[in-house]
């Protein structure tokens, strides 16, 4: 059963400038591992910009509760290359509070613009 479904957007150039204003957010809205590629180079600005959609999104599946914090929702990938969220803290609470069990994620980035799509399972 679908609990929630989110989807958002962003613009990769407005978001690297965001970054480049503000590069304490990276550590507010990253985990280390988000940072990185798996050989340890810094991740580029549509990859991170797609992560912060995906985000947003899942915020979105979930009713957009205020107290979630960026941090404990983490976009990984899988050795496929597939996306896969791993949630802890705030969000794992709301999420278990409304039946969640499993996540479904896609990300995207093209013309400019980064989106996410994310699907909370019950």
């Amino acid at each position: 059963m679908i609990i929630g479904v989110g989807i958002d957007v962003a613009e990769i150039e407005r978001f690297g400038r965001s970054i480049e204003r503000t590069p304490q957010l990276l550590g507010r809205l990253f985990t280390e591992g988000e940072l990185r590629l798996p050989d340890g180079a810094p991740r580029g600005t549509a990859s991170l910009a797609a992560r912060f959609a995906a985000k947003e999104a899942l915020a979105k599946a979930l009713g957009a509760p205020a107290g979630l914090h960026w941090t404990d929702a983490e976009v990984c990938v899988e050795d496929t290359g597939r996306p896969v969220l791993r949630v802890r803290g705030t969000v794992a609470a709301r999420a278990a509070a409304l039946g969640v069990r499993a996540w479904h994620v896609s990300l995207s980035h093209d013309a400019g613009v980064a989106s996410a799509v994310v699907i909370a399972e019950g």
